[in-house]
């Protein structure tokens, strides 16, 4: 059996409320087993035999986003990774942690738009040293970011990721969030 980490976009705020009870009762209800719901943010640790494969993986998500949507009555995103993966992610942040910065993980469920949201955060955030108001740097299958605590939607590079066209796409979490489902 897997161990599984659903993150789901966009719940919990913006109209769209998904309790977290209500939340891991759907995941028993599709018939996975271990089922955790971490903080009101729409983080699901489950398990189950189903993926394994690009197709599998894949055909897992859909049905998880299709339960959420049929269920909640929204258009439901997720970015779906074994937890494994979630480790290696979490022990791989490149910057070091400081009190006047918050450390996030950017994921997202499209390789191109990984490719695009590093590249623009190059362009924008370069990891060049601590002192500026955030910075980027790209991780397996991430974009790790670095953005001073206050700002988190105000600077240029979280504008840019918060354009329409990455909402089903592109998931953001804090590292501290990221440890504890682990």
């Amino acid at each position: 059996m897997t161990k599984w980490v659903a993150l789901l976009r966009g719940v919990n705020v913006g109209g769209i409320t998904v309790k977290s009870a209500e939340l891991g009762a759907l995941f028993c209800e599709l018939g996975f087993d271990g089922v955790k719901t971490v903080l009101a943010s729409g983080n699901v640790l489950f398990e189950t035999d189903e993926g394994g494969s690009a197709t599998k993986d894949a055909a897992l998500k859909t049905r998880i986003e299709k339960g959420l949507g049929d269920r909640f009555g929204y258009d439901a995103w997720i970015v779906l990774l074994d937890h494994g993966a979630l480790a290696g992610i979490v022990d791989g942040f490149p910057f070091e942690e400081t009190e006047r910065m918050q450390p996030y993980v950017v994921f997202t469920s499209d390789s191109n738009v990984l490719t695009e949201i590093t590249e623009e955060g190059r362009a924008i955030a370069p990891d060049a040293g601590a002192g500026g108001p955030e910075r980027t740097s790209p991780g397996e299958g991430v974009l790790y970011w670095e953005v001073a605590k206050g700002s988190s939607t105000d600077t240029p590079f979280a504008k840019y990721l918060a354009k329409a066209r990455f909402k089903s796409t592109t998931t953001t979490r804090n590292l501290r969030t990221l440890r504890k489902l682990l």
